[in-house]
């Protein structure tokens, strides 16, 4: 990625940035291949949302999670995620991973008004792990930072050796401490593996690397 340093900030957004994650009654999809990780969103509002064979076609399986694991996040409000035919409730802030070798997954809005935001992160995968809904309660939290550099945050571990097993994906989700700005500052790299983000307008930030 040293071409990363030619760029300007048109051609950083040009590269990097995800300008559309969230769509009505869709799913987004952006295929990276950097670590061939997957990031997306779906908000189902008037029917429901699913992922399976059409995806898998496009990436040269029979189906969407054939030789993958998924990560996912709520950040809107509450919803179903039916998994083979196995339905969890998944309310805001839930989260659900889903194990290489799941053939079907939907997704759905309880109330339309207020529809659920599912945020995932999608990586390959060598073996299964089961599927599982994890709650806030069940993270592991860290907080670091501080007022005076302004970057005072509560990271949320949700899916970690601690609280889960999976292959490689690793999800959290990031709260900055009222009146704070910064996230990632100072500005780092990770050698092992790349990071996506997700900024929210209320400034709640499901960050997640493999």
């Amino acid at each position: 990625m040293r071409h990363a340093k030619t760029l300007d900030t048109q051609g950083l957004r040009n590269e990097f940035l995800v300008e559309k994650v969230f769509v009505a009654d869709e799913y987004t999809m952006v295929y990276s291949h950097i670590d061939r990780i997957i990031v997306g969103g779906i908000m189902p509002i008037t029917k429901t949302v699913s992922v399976g064979g059409e995806v898998g076609k496009q990436l040269g399986v029979s189906y969407f999670l054939e030789r993958r694991e998924l990560g996912v996040i709520n950040i809107g409000g509450a919803g179903t995620i039916t998994v083979d035919g196995q339905c969890y409730e998944i309310g805001h802030r839930d989260a659900l991973y889903v194990g290489k070798g799941a053939k079907e997954v939907v997704f759905a809005s309880i109330d339309t008004g207020t529809p659920a935001k599912f945020y995932y992160n999608c990586a390959p995968a060598h073996t299964t792990y089961p599927t599982k809904k994890v709650t806030p309660d069940e993270v592991s939290p860290v907080t670091l930072g501080d007022n005076l550099t302004s970057n005072r945050r509560t990271i949320n571990k949700y899916f970690v050796p601690d609280v889960l097993e999976t292959c490689q994906l690793s999800m959290g989700l990031t709260e900055l401490a009222p009146g704070n700005l910064w996230n990632t500052m100072p500005c780092h790299t990770h050698e092992r593996r790349m990071e996506v983000y997700s900024i929210s307008i209320w400034m709640m930030t499901p960050a997640f690397s493999t």
